[in-house]
């Protein structure tokens, strides 16, 4: 633990010299604004590092991630605002509001019930501080839209608002496919982005009840489209012609080649 804090504190350090005034220009010009898409880009790669496997990806990721922590509490020390002690221990005094089963005397059976009382622990603490209390509410506003609709599923869910079947979650979807389709038969372009909505929203509650996360689910598809499409047209570079000297039919084929080698 000794050497743990004497790195936090040496990172501490290096940015509060990269802060001052003799040091650095850019990291002294920069706010909160100016720096959060950084904070979203971190978090990202942290999640490639996670899906590549490279343990040294993943220590250098983390602490690319950390500095953001970092960086933003330096800025709201000189702005009076906060310290970094205060955002580590309001962390660790959440945790152990949060885990009463560890740090308590309460009692659980297992992790359903411990959600069930971190949403119950939650809520009163919202209460105390007089904040709106909503079981859905607190999801970021910027997160991917399927994360979010699958958080708030599942939020909506644990209060039981949620389908006992999977063939009632899959009338839904298809009820939602023939609203689509009626939308766009009467052209009515407001109804079809409102019904495509309505049809995601359900795709994202099927993903949920067959136990998987849609933004996973759709971005190792991406991937292997990315793949496959990159096979294509390597295809088309080997026979030094342009991609519209093929036909569809040609390019397919391909396509289907990528899919017979695993691509």
């Amino acid at each position: 633990m000794a050497k743990a804090g004497d790195s936090l504190e040496r990172l501490l350090e290096v940015m509060r010299k990269l802060r001052a005034p003799d040091g650095c220009p850019w990291d002294r010009e920069q706010t909160h604004e100016s720096i959060k898409g950084d904070l979203i880009e971190e978090a990202y790669e942290v999640l490639d590092a996670i899906e590549s496997g490279d343990a040294s990806m993943l220590e250098e990721e983390l602490g690319d991630l950390l500095l953001q922590v970092v960086f933003h509490s330096q800025i709201a020390v000189e702005e009076g605002e906060f310290e970094f002690h205060q955002v580590a221990d309001g962390i660790s005094e959440k945790l152990i509001r949060r885990h009463p089963h560890v740090f308590g005397e309460v009692t659980v059976s297992d992790s359903g019930e411990v959600l069930e009382n971190w949403d119950a622990i939650k809520k009163q603490e919202k209460k105390d501080a007089n904040k709106k209390v909503s079981i859905v509410s607190g999801i970021p506003k910027h997160l991917p839209a399927l994360q979010k609709a699958h958080q708030v599923q599942k939020r909506a869910a644990r209060a039981g608002f949620d389908w006992d079947k999977l063939d009632d979650v899959f009338a839904k979807l298809h009820e939602e496919i023939d609203e689509l389709k009626e939308a766009i038969r009467l052209e009515n372009e407001t109804g079809i982005r409102e019904e495509l909505g309505d049809l995601l929203f359900s795709v994202v509650n099927v993903s949920r009840h067959l136990g998987h996360n849609p933004e996973e689910l759709l971005r190792h598809n991406i991937d292997k489209f990315v793949a496959r499409f990159q096979y294509v047209e390597d295809r088309v570079h080997e026979a030094g012609r342009e991609f519209r000297d093929f036909s569809l039919k040609q390019l397919d084929g391909f396509w289907d080649e990528a899919k017979l080698k695993k691509i």
